[in-house]
């Protein structure tokens, strides 16, 4: 597995790798992190198409995604300890 990229983010770090014929996007935030696999063949211009995907829309979903995992942990992790 290789990073191919990384795309700023002033919310969470975004890497691209590729490993098996896939691309593999990253996105972690703290001890949080977001997967997604996108297998080479279902794109048309390669690395270039992976980051026409990562589009403000989506972005914005995987942020408040990280929210949400945030606020899951977090009462599970209540839940634990009281």
């Amino acid at each position: 597995m290789r990073i191919i990229a990384e795309l700023p983010h002033p919310e969470f770090k975004i890497s691209i790798l590729n490993m098996n014929h896939k691309f593999i996007v990253k996105m972690e935030q703290g001890n949080l992190e977001q997967i997604y696999k996108i297998a080479e063949a279902d794109l048309l211009d390669g690395v270039n198409s992976v980051f026409e995907l990562l589009d403000d829309e989506f972005l914005k979903t995987v942020l408040a995604r990280f929210h949400e995992m945030r606020k899951d942990f977090k009462e599970s992790y209540n839940r634990y300890n009281y």
